[in-house]
């Protein structure tokens, strides 16, 4: 009886291995940051930031260059830690009339990618003639960023999901641009925020989406389409409205290459800690 019930015991441990063992982890990308989430640390002293993000685990950062130091300066400290910069930012404004600069930039923090998180709008209402004059500006930019090694990415901020003909704003953007020269960055949070499914977007313009920013959306918040919300409504990773599992497996089969967690709340310490947990425990 003894050796029965042991043989038994020890094939079930066996089939939990062997379970455990075909779960595999989902996330499998390097573990990347936007700065943005440290906007309150940074004044306070850059090397010793950059410590913190180390400290935490990120192996990528996307930033651009804080105030008080140059991109020169900058870099040197992140490559010190081992921190690498694959997308750094540009305003519109830059990108439109300083875009040598912004080449000159990226090439200095030793960034591919270059994204811009916002298109200049009134009264919180993109418009087809924004959205128009954004399609151009973009693929100009875009064109010079291409000819100079870098590539070029619209980040979404949720005003984008305006209805406009059988879709979106935001489909006219990605429709209309030129994909040799203009690609995107979904913001998972932005996204929910303005009516939009990161799952479905991600499958119809797949190849279009190489980078994303790992942002959740407090449970029970309704968005909108102003591209705002209250910093409270930041929540750490899995605890809000996005399907994560759904969309990282979406997001790998597009081709996204980088994924930054992004939090602007007052509790971005707490909420990087759970957040990375999270991912690291995430199961496909």
């Amino acid at each position: 009886m003894y050796n029965k019930i042991t043989s038994i015991f020890l094939l079930c441990l066996g089939l939990h291995a062997v379970t455990a063992t075909a779960q595999k982890t989902l996330y499998k990308a390097a573990f990347g940051v936007q700065t943005y989430t440290f906007r309150n640390h940074f004044p306070k002293g850059i090397a010793a930031t950059l410590d913190s993000i180390k400290a935490l685990g990120f192996t990528e950062i996307e930033a651009g260059v804080p105030k008080g130091s140059t991109a020169e300066e900058f870099r040197k400290l992140c490559d010190e830690r081992g921190l690498k910069i694959p997308s750094t930012g540009a305003s519109y404004e830059q990108l439109v009339a300083n875009t040598a600069d912004v080449v000159k930039t990226a090439k200095t923090l030793g960034a591919k990618y270059v994204m811009c998180a916002w298109i200049p709008h009134q009264n919180n209402v993109l418009t087809i003639a924004d959205a128009q004059k954004a399609v151009a500006d973009f693929n100009t930019a875009g064109k010079i960023l291409k000819e100079n090694g870098l590539i070029f990415c619209y980040h979404d901020h949720g005003y984008e999901f305006q209805p406009y003909g059988g879709g979106t704003l935001m489909d006219y953007l990605i429709q209309k641009t030129d994909p040799k020269y203009v690609s995107f960055e979904m913001d998972v949070l932005w996204t929910i925020h303005g009516g939009g499914d990161p799952v479905a977007l991600l499958k119809k313009y797949k190849k279009r989406w190489k980078l994303m920013h790992l942002k959740d959306l407090k449970i029970g918040v309704k968005g909108d389409l102003t591209g705002h919300t209250p910093a409270e409504n930041d929540v750490s990773l899995g605890t809000g409205q996005a399907n994560f599992k759904e969309i990282l497996k979406a997001a790998k089969k597009a081709g996204v290459a980088h994924y930054f967690i992004e939090d602007e709340s007052e509790q971005e310490m707490v909420h990087i800690r759970k957040s990375l947990v999270y991912l690291k425990g995430l199961r496909d």
